[in-house]
């Protein structure tokens, strides 16, 4: 699942994602879809961007996590958002990327969250 207000960046990420042999069952938009999205759709995996309109990233992780503690959250951040994700992985992310990455490098990451179980 990719989160992100940024059209781009979701296209982006999935294209990234479905080169390596993953499906992206669903995008959503801003912090607000997250849950509904994630209850119908139970992904591996939910990328999340921390800085959205209407509900951000951290405030959606928090929610997310509330009813599913076990999902599995990569945080994308904005390079000078430091704190943002010290927050973030105080909150339950697993682990974080920062715009601009690298595709090798979100791979990386996601692989490895993955094999964490």
């Amino acid at each position: 699942m990719i989160v992100d207000d940024s059209t781009v960046m979701r296209r982006n990420i999935k294209l990234i994602l479905e080169r390596a042999g993953h499906k992206v069952v669903v995008e959503a938009t801003d912090g607000r879809e997250v849950l509904a999205s994630y209850i119908n759709h139970k992904p591996d995996l939910v990328t999340m961007d921390i800085t959205m309109i209407n509900m951000d990233g951290i405030e959606a992780l928090q929610i997310l996590l509330k009813s599913f503690p076990q999902a599995k959250v990569v945080m994308i951040s904005a390079v000078g958002q430091k704190q943002q994700v010290l927050d973030a992985i105080r909150s339950g992310a697993k682990s974080y990327v920062v715009k601009p990455f690298e595709a090798d490098k979100l791979l990386e990451i996601i692989g490895k969250v993955l094999m964490a179980g």
